[in-house]
């Protein structure tokens, strides 16, 4: 069986924040919060690291970290391209959008040919899920009928930012952890003492049960999602170009959730204690920088993650 792989997205826009922001350090050494998760995953058995970039920022990118990483971890580059559709479509007049994470992880099919994990360029997910995405993608294989994947799941209260509101997935399980579907809620915040989101511009909340799990974008799959990631995109586009030719986007969870509806997938849901970090909003940064230092404080990193592996 082929070891494990890591896919980092990191081919968005960071629109709300402005700039390339997962190039952006967050401590005095000039980590960006990319480097702890590959020190993360190599620590947990990845050796080999591909990320999936816009061709223009490929340059800024080397330069900030993969060429520094490239020395303690195999590390490829794919191209998310607004051009790579199937057969007889096109880009639609004035659009500059990607076409989201889905079309992101179908960008590596000819990279990746093995159990992989996924994660996003700009979010710190801690060792534990590295740990954790590891060994299920190292132990699980396919059933004849039927894909065996993992997500990692957070706990709702460790995601949020005092800063203003977050997108997050709220995850129904079964009881033996199965990823029953994903309830995409795009406006939750801190409301009192709990959670809540709205969906009417907060003319009424709906709060949230403390202990909710919800997805950050973590996955481990085997190589069976990338042909059905090329299968459905088609449809995908006939259904939703004309509906939103500028803005629609095939996503990761969606396919995801199509598998699971047709019983053609189990997505094991994996727990993790640690908190998640993460720079929505330019505010957010400070916060990050302070749980970064306190995190090499108690020794969980060394000050400088590279200087011994060099």
């Amino acid at each position: 069986m082929k070891k494990p792989v890591l896919v980092v997205m990191a081919a968005g826009m960071g629109s709300r924040y402005g700039g390339l922001k997962q190039i952006d350090p967050i401590d005095r050494e000039g980590h960006i919060i990319m480097d702890f998760s590959i020190y993360d995953a190599v620590k947990a058995g990845f050796e080999k690291v591909v990320f999936i970039i816009k061709k223009e920022n490929e340059e800024d990118f080397r330069n900030a970290i993969g060429d520094r990483l490239s020395k303690q971890i195999q590390v490829a580059y794919v191209f998310q391209d607004l051009y790579n559709l199937p057969e007889g479509y096109e880009v639609p007049e004035g659009r500059v959008k990607p076409w989201g994470t889905g079309h992101a992880v179908l960008s590596c099919i000819d990279e990746v040919d093995g159990p992989f994990a996924v994660i996003n360029a700009d979010d710190y997910y801690g060792s534990h899920a590295f740990k954790m995405a590891y060994d299920f993608l190292a132990e699980n294989q396919d059933d004849e009928n039927l894909y065996r994947y993992m997500m990692v799941g957070y706990k709702l209260e460790n995601t949020l930012t005092d800063n203003g509101h977050v997108a997050r997935g709220v995850c129904v399980t079964d009881e033996a952890d199965h990823l029953l579907k994903i309830n995409e809620r795009t406006h939750i915040e801190k409301h009192g003492e709990g959670t809540a989101y709205t969906e009417d511009d907060g003319a009424t909340w709906t709060m949230l049960p403390e202990g909710s799990t919800v997805s950050m974008n973590m996955w481990g799959f085997s190589a069976s999602i990338l042909k059905e990631l090329k299968a459905r995109f088609a449809a995908f586009l006939d259904e939703n170009l004309e509906k939103n030719p500028l803005k629609c986007e095939y996503f990761l969870p969606f396919v995801v959730d199509e598998l699971l509806q047709e019983k053609k997938a189990t997505v094991k849901v994996l727990k993790s204690e640690d908190k998640w970090y993460g720079v929505t909003y330019k505010e957010d940064k400070p916060v990050v920088m302070a749980a970064v230092q306190s995190l090499k404080d108690q020794g969980l990193y060394p000050q400088n993650l590279w200087e011994e592996n060099k």
